[in-house]
């Protein structure tokens, strides 16, 4: 299957993703992982993605895309691979779809995680790191430390990141609805999107996103049959 994950921040698209892939047999591809790999490897559009973000600017579609649809050719993807993180906007999605037309294959399913505003606060806002190991990460409702300020590991001090605060996760949130909600009307208008609740234990939700993907690609050569 050919998958594009959509959701809010705190929505665990990059939890989901992994196990997703791994059930589909399918390549994760995330925009984080894709940028990563251009700049290591010194490709031409690594080069040029890091030139404008040394300039403090944000890179363009164009090279995002680029990037995107390279590792989509590769042969592990062959079969199908699940997006995260991309496409971010109705341009990027509308560049995707081009791009998939021309090698003749199409998306199978976007799937939206669906998640509450007040939860998404709450997931982000209450997250705890270790200023010793960030690796040692708590959460004030969901996993909290025995002591309050102290990482039960290692005894180091439990901090909140900046971007973690409540204000700053608002004004994700406002930038999602803003530029990246709309790729789901655009795709609803393609039949494509299916919708889960990402509420619940990892398991739980993963199961879900399964299920409902089964349906959707049985309903897919259901219909390629009938056609």
């Amino acid at each position: 299957m050919r998958i594009v994950l959509v959701g809010p921040p705190g929505a665990g698209k990059g939890t989901q993703a992994a196990f997703l892939a791994k059930n589909l047999s399918i390549p994760h591809i995330s925009t984080g992982d894709l940028f990563r790999s251009n700049i290591n490897q010194q490709t031409e559009l690594g080069k040029l993605a890091k030139s404008y973000m040394d300039a403090g600017n944000l890179v363009p579609d164009e090279v995002t895309i680029g990037m995107a649809r390279d590792r989509m050719e590769q042969p592990d993807a062959e079969n199908g691979f699940l997006l995260d993180g991309f496409p971010r906007n109705v341009s990027q999605a509308e560049a995707l779809d081009q791009a998939l037309k021309a090698d003749g294959v199409e998306l199978d399913a976007v799937l939206d995680l669906e998640v509450p505003e007040d939860e998404v606060v709450k997931r982000i806002a209450g997250r705890r790191i270790c200023r010793r190991d960030s690796s040692h990460v708590f959460h004030v409702a969901y996993s909290p430390a025995k002591k309050e300020g102290v990482c039960d590991a290692c005894g180091g001090e439990l901090y909140q990141r900046d971007d973690d605060s409540e204000e700053t996760v608002r004004r994700r949130l406002e930038v999602y609805h803003t530029q990246t909600e709309p790729i789901i009307d655009y795709y609803r208008a393609q039949g494509l999107v299916v919708t889960i609740s990402a509420l619940g234990k990892v398991d739980e939700v993963t199961r879900r996103a399964m299920d409902a993907l089964e349906r959707e690609d049985g309903e897919s050569s259901e219909g390629d049959a009938s056609a």
